[in-house]
């Protein structure tokens, strides 16, 4: 067809090559993709997502949203439960925005086309991240004690077990389309979604092609799993149509995560016309894509309908996102681990903070490097609490203005947006809040302070009034008596004179004496032992 119409076909034998190797796996390889060490086998993902909530009760569940096609077909494959990764401190009840109910929601879905290797890896790695730091990093804690976050880890299980083979499987694997046994068959689940679904030349009605839609909105058993369990969690903040904007208190965020092509796609993917919240959703994009390099622009690089993010956004009103990582479908593990994982947990990350406002908070400036100095000190100790407030932490030349910031403010132990928080002005370090980054700092007087750990928000406002994201810091006030000790002494100087130096064990901060190079850092439960 392509030649009838006078195109020159080349064959890109490099890819090709790749494309048609047998996947085995590589020598000393036990687990993992055959070939892709660095990717779990959806086995060992779902097993992954049992441990993280044996271990962690009261962090994590795992919970069962509906079935895959192959469970639900009689007499056929075993198939898979659809599972969803819960993650909250149970124990904690938070906050809920103004006009909401519960703490607010970031939900996520991966691997929803069955070849995009890097997608389920990427949030499975995120959810061990965050699990992990809760209690030792203060963002990390915070975020799962005020909100929840809802990952979908494989929403295509059955195709992904086909592309584990090296076969480069998109769709679902149902046998009424294009042939029970045909490698082309089953319905592409991001073109299976019930708005907009088949109206705007985003999809395709033959069942062998590779975005098949399906015979019917959301005829699936995996889409309708998704649709019933999002709709649980995230209320209905919009009316369903293409011209009504959600409010600006819409609680919630939405993401799903794809490969490749380095983007960050808003609705609507059919393109015409754009969403009524566009222009919010492309100032949250663009802080997704300052931590990622890439591009973030509306609805896509072709049309596209029936999808996930335009059914999130068309029929519950909170932002909507696709994130198209690196440069393969089945992606080497070097760039994965290297660039595409730790890039994108920070944009994870940053997503999670701006789920509780998620349309107004990103045209605020960001709070980077909040520290507390010293982070450990015996009560009545002076702290110095200090950030960096940026206004323009966007993509590189998308054009995202950009204000001078006006104030910053810390809040101790109770965040801004809960009862009884009390806010501290913060000093601009050079003197005057005039331009668009501004290191920022206060004086923090521990007297009378509860012997423990302690949580310093800080968040700050640019010109136009706009309030960027929280980010914390942990301050620990430990009883000198009582607390841990890691003692010792600094390296001497080439003559032989000791070092008055800043030594530190984590986050904790002491200076060793002048005369003879020792110091002492008090240390909280759980991070040294005395000696």
């Amino acid at each position: 067809l392509l030649i009838d119409l006078g195109f020159e076909i080349e064959i890109d034998e490099a890819r090709t090559a790749e494309i048609c190797r047998p996947r085995e796996r590589t020598p000393g390889q036990t687990e993992g993709i055959p070939g892709f060490g660095c990717y779990r086998t959806v086995e060992e993902t779902f097993q992954t997502a049992e441990d993280l909530v044996t271990h962690n009760p009261d962090l994590a569940s795992w919970i069962d949203v509906g079935d895959s096609w192959e469970k639900l077909t009689p007499g056929g494959n075993d198939g898979y439960d659809m599972k969803v990764l819960r993650l909250t401190n149970a124990n904690v009840t938070g906050t809920p925005p103004t006009g909401s109910t519960g703490k607010p929601r970031l939900f996520v879905t991966s691997a929803i086309h069955a070849r995009e290797y890097t997608t389920a890896e990427l949030m499975t790695r995120f959810a061990e991240y965050l699990v992990a730091n809760h209690g030792i990093d203060a963002d990390a804690t915070w975020l799962l004690d005020e909100h929840e976050i809802h990952l979908l880890l494989i929403t295509n299980p059955d195709g992904r077990k086909h592309a584990e083979t090296g076969i480069l499987w998109r769709k679902n694997t149902n046998e009424n389309y294009c042939g029970a046994t045909s490698d082309y068959r089953g319905a592409d689940l991001n073109r299976n979604f019930d708005f907009e679904w088949g109206g705007h030349g985003g999809s395709s009605s033959y069942d062998c092609d590779e975005t098949f839609r399906g015979p019917t909105p959301a005829s699936e058993p995996e889409t309708q799993a998704v649709q019933a369990y999002v709709a649980s969690v995230i209320p209905d903040q919009r009316v369903d149509d293409l011209v009504t904007p959600a409010p600006d208190d819409t609680v919630g965020l939405f993401i799903d995560v794809h490969s490749h092509g380095e983007d960050v796609f808003t609705p609507f993917g059919f393109q015409a016309p754009p969403a009524p919240n566009d222009s919010q959703m492309l100032t949250l994009g663009r802080k997704f894509a300052f931590f990622t390099g890439y591009e973030a622009q509306t609805g896509g690089n072709y049309p596209v309908d029936g999808s996930t993010k335009d059914w999130a956004y068309g029929r519950l009103g909170v932002p909507a996102f696709t994130f198209e990582l690196g440069t393969e479908f089945f992606q080497e593990c070097g760039p994965f681990e290297s660039t595409i994982y730790p890039d994108n947990v920070e944009t994870l990350l940053y997503a999670a903070r701006a789920a509780r406002r998620p349309y107004t908070v990103a045209a605020g400036p960001d709070a980077a490097s909040v520290t507390t100095l010293p982070g450990v000190v015996e009560p009545g100790s002076l702290v110095q609490v200090a950030a960096l407030i940026d206004d323009t932490r966007y993509e590189p030349g998308s054009g995202e203005p950009t204000q001078n910031i006006a104030e910053a403010e810390f809040y101790l132990d109770v965040p801004p947006w809960a009862a009884g928080a009390q806010a501290v002005a913060m000093d601009a370090t050079d003197g005057g809040f005039d331009s668009a980054v501004e290191g920022v700092d206060a004086i923090l007087d521990t007297l009378g302070y509860a012997v423990g750990r302690h949580t310093v928000y800080v968040r700050g406002r640019d010109a136009s009034g706009n309030w960027g994201p929280v980010s914390a810091a942990f301050l620990w006030v430990l009883d000198p008596a009582t607390a841990g000790r890691i003692a010792g002494q600094t390296s001497n100087a080439d003559d032989g004179s000791p070092v008055a130096a800043d030594v530190s064990a984590g986050p904790f901060v002491t200076t060793a004496d002048p005369v003879d190079g020792s110091y002492e850092l008090l240390v909280p439960p759980g991070k040294g032992r005395q000696h």
